[in-house]
């Protein structure tokens, strides 16, 4: 195994202090819970902006490598131990310098609270420019070592299709803006009903975020989707997990 990489040696800490809220991810066939996202909060459960604004080219190493062990001390003591729910965690590919040597200080914290790696799904947001094939490699290393792979905000970033076509991961998250007022628009639902169609042929299981009314989570029922998340079941809970509302049959 690698013994050190860039940002281990030259990245300066990041001395911030931030917590981390969880919004569940439901499952509406059975009403469990599939996964729960961790999202950055301050310490008194502060909204995001403040604690990202703080990071620089410089921190973000730190910054990634301390949400990762942040998410998963905070899950271990909040999951049940015989559960099947996952934790998610938002990475960020450009703080990955060298995948196996970065990802030590994540297996040591899961090892150290006995977190199931199988438990665990890294996902990544298409939004930030990245070298393809340097995302491919932290992706193909995160499955060998047995996580789940997650691309959110998928429709709305870089990569696309063409990411697609190379590496299908676990789970791809539909950017909320496809859903938003699905129900009242048809070219979103073709939208959605295409792409689902080829997640499904992929072997991907798709998740729609930013669910927010009845009628949107209705349109993607029919339209196959069984994931949701988003204000209609569930708001991001501060250190806590949150049983969702479940829609009426």
């Amino acid at each position: 195994m690698a013994t050190g990489c860039e940002g281990c040696r030259n990245g300066s800490g990041f001395d911030v202090p931030f917590s981390m809220a969880f919004q569940p991810i439901v499952d509406v066939r059975t009403g469990d819970v599939f996964a729960h996202e961790a999202l950055v909060r301050g310490v008194a459960g502060e909204g995001a902006g403040a604690i990202l604004a703080c990071v620089t080219e410089e921190n973000r190493y730190a910054f990634d490598q301390a949400c990762r062990v942040k998410a998963i001390e905070l899950a271990a003591g909040l999951m049940m131990a015989d559960g099947q729910e996952k934790l998610s965690i938002n990475f960020m590919p450009n703080a990955v310098y060298e995948p196996r040597a970065c990802i030590r200080l994540t297996l040591a914290t899961a090892e150290r609270v006995g977190f199931p790696l199988e438990r665990i799904i890294f996902e990544f947001t298409e939004s930030e420019r990245i070298n393809t094939d340097h995302l491919l490699n932290i992706l193909w290393t995160y499955r060998s070592i047995g996580f789940k792979t997650a691309i959110d905000d998928f429709g709305a970033g870089h990569a696309g299709l063409n990411l697609l076509a190379r590496f299908q991961p676990d789970i791809v998250k539909l950017d909320m803006d496809l859903i938003r007022g699905i129900d009242q628009d048809p070219a979103r639902r073709i939208v959605v009903q295409h792409t689902v169609a080829m997640l499904a042929d992929f072997g991907i299981t798709p998740i729609c975020e930013g669910v927010e009314t009845p009628g949107e989570a209705l349109v993607l029922r029919d339209l196959g989707v069984n994931l949701f998340q988003g204000y209609l079941f569930a708001k991001p809970a501060f250190e806590s997990f949150i049983r969702p509302q479940l829609m009426a049959a």
